[in-house]
């Protein structure tokens, strides 16, 4: 099992660097927008280029972040019921949702997207707009999204299985924003109790 956190934490490691440097991304689509939007009231003159430009620094961004986003545990989660249910419950949940759903449709995208993205190379696939951009990054995109969130699903699997022999701690503050916010309000709560009980 060492062998396998160590993997664990390369993968780790090099997901949240990739995530934390490609989120960058959105202030640049935010500059794209603004430029492009001044231009064409100033000048009355548009671009499809700026356009899908855009978009394709979004769809790199939402892609390329995924897998640092579910490392983080921010992806969107049933936390009403979820944080209702023992801690035992909820990392059966973690684990059997990343082994049957997770990992199953990653390697669906991926098997999918992957000559979806090889045609489109193959022909030098251009927008079908004016101007526009070369489609096949975009597509790439994809199969690169997909292969970095699967190898984070097993990252996660790794440690989940870990956690739950009691080999690692579960590390609250990785459990997403909410759950750390919980986690510290839970201490606070028990420290007034036990201030209490003493006075």
């Amino acid at each position: 099992m060492d062998g396998l956190l160590k993997l664990s934490r390369i993968i780790d490691a090099i997901n949240s660097q990739i995530g934390k440097k490609v989120a960058w991304l959105i202030l640049l689509a935010v500059i794209v927008a603004a430029v492009n939007a001044i231009i064409r009231k100033m000048f009355s003159v548009s671009s499809n280029a700026w356009l899908e430009l855009q978009w394709m620094l979004f769809g790199a961004v939402f892609l390329l972040c995924a897998s640092w986003t579910l490392q983080v545990k921010e992806h969107i989660r049933i936390d009403i019921v979820n944080g209702m249910l023992p801690k035992g419950v909820q990392r059966w949940i973690d684990l059997i949702g990343h082994t049957l759903f997770l990992m199953p449709f990653c390697l669906l995208m991926i098997y999918h997207s992957w000559p979806f993205f090889t045609r489109s190379y193959a022909i030098n696939e251009q927008s079908l707009s004016a101007g526009g951009l070369a489609q096949w990054p975009a597509k790439g995109l994809v199969v690169i999204g997909f292969v970095m969130l699967a190898v984070q699903g097993v990252s996660e699997i790794i440690k989940q299985v870990a956690i739950m022999r009691g080999l690692i701690e579960d590390d609250e503050t990785l459990r997403g924003h909410a759950a750390a916010a919980e986690a510290e309000a839970r201490r606070l709560l028990e420290h007034a109790r036990a201030q209490g009980q003493t006075s």
